[in-house]
């Protein structure tokens, strides 16, 4: 990868610097996060909007969603993702057009670590490229799997397709937050027992399909990074099929990791990228656009009249219009079986 990089873009302090030799990328994210919020107002100003977020919470049955008003969620929750508007704007990830103050880690020598200036989680992170590339999965699945890990201490690593969430498609680019903050980390071991059907597992992977009735999604356990790799490889070739010639199936993933564990790669499917109620006019337009984040259980809007608006059945609404359709997913869910040939399968396909 031939880079014309800025090495000014780099955060200088001895510090981080140690931090970094000894790839504790995780502690390292932590003081850049501090240090910006010393030298950066944008940030700074930032996070102290998270004082003042409003939340509240809805119960389903077996798992929780939660409501976020976060105004300073605004510019990408409203971010115009159209050809034309990409087109017509510089890409605010490329690492010449960041703001002057805004400093950065270089992560394996392709990426930066970022702080998000428009936080959702306590400690926010964007991590971009270096090189200018359009958003997408297929071969870079295993450095959000790298990234996963390295960050795994403290944080979860997120990914939104192009076409369900990501305000820059056309930048290849990751988030990171603080790990528990999504009602799902908590919540997954729960949902795989209530909701999941395990189809598929040998001796280095497992491989459930859920569907609690407002998400539909798959998730890969496993100690092998390989194993991950090749089954998302075969899931991603089965969802072309349904998805438009050149574009990328609608997905958005979260993915965490523990030694104990290895890594939990969750696959949430989409139908579409924005509802019926983000499109409406007048008092019956709702500002939420869902990503990771919101499939993970923190819904966030940045209008508080929205927030006073949305009902658990508005919720419900929301989420059934963009998720994967059920009849997708049962017709998905049969190719899966077919195609991955298990070694060792689930006994009555039951996890």
């Amino acid at each position: 990868m031939n880079i014309t990089f800025n090495n000014d873009i780099l955060c200088s302090d001895n510090q981080l610097n140690k931090l970094i030799s000894r790839n504790d990328f995780a502690n390292a994210s932590r003081l850049l996060l501090n240090l910006q919020k010393n030298n950066w107002s944008q940030l700074s100003e930032g996070y102290k909007s998270l004082g003042s977020i409003k939340t509240k919470e809805y119960l389903f049955d077996g798992f929780t969603l939660r409501l976020q008003f976060n105004p300073g969620r605004i510019i990408s929750t409203s971010a115009k993702v159209d050809e034309i508007a990409i087109k017509t704007r510089k890409c605010f990830l490329c690492h010449e057009n960041l703001p002057k103050d805004q400093k950065g880690i270089l992560y394996r020598n392709y990426f930066l670590i970022l702080c998000n200036p428009f936080p959702i989680f306590p400690e926010h992170f964007t991590i971009p490229s270096i090189k200018h590339s359009p958003q997408e999965i297929k071969n870079s699945i295993g450095i959000l799997l790298k990234l996963s890990k390295d960050l795994s201490s403290d944080y979860i690593v997120f990914y939104n397709g192009p076409k369900c969430g990501a305000s820059a498609p056309d930048h290849l680019h990751f988030q990171a937050g603080n790990k528990f903050f999504m009602p799902i980390d908590k919540e997954y071991n729960y949902l795989k027992k209530k909701y999941s059907e395990g189809i598929f597992r040998n001796e280095n992977i497992s491989i459930y399909v859920m569907d609690d009735k407002l998400r539909r999604f798959i998730s890969f356990e496993s100690k092998n990074k390989r194993e991950i790799i090749r089954y998302f490889h075969k899931l991603y070739s089965l969802l072309i099929i349904n998805s438009n010639e050149n574009e990328e199936p609608k997905m958005n993933i979260i993915s965490s990791f523990s030694k104990e564990t290895g890594w939990n790669l969750i696959v949430f499917l989409r139908e579409k990228h924005r509802s019926s109620h983000f499109f409406a006019q007048g008092d019956k337009k709702i500002l939420l656009s869902p990503a990771a984040v919101d499939l993970g259980g923190v819904c966030i809007t940045p209008m508080e009249k929205d927030f006073y608006k949305i009902s658990k059945e508005t919720l419900i609404e929301i989420f059934n219009e963009v998720s994967f359709s059920r009849k997708k997913f049962e017709v998905l869910l049969e190719k899966m079986k077919d195609k991955f040939n298990p070694l060792l399968s689930f006994e009555n396909g039951k996890s």
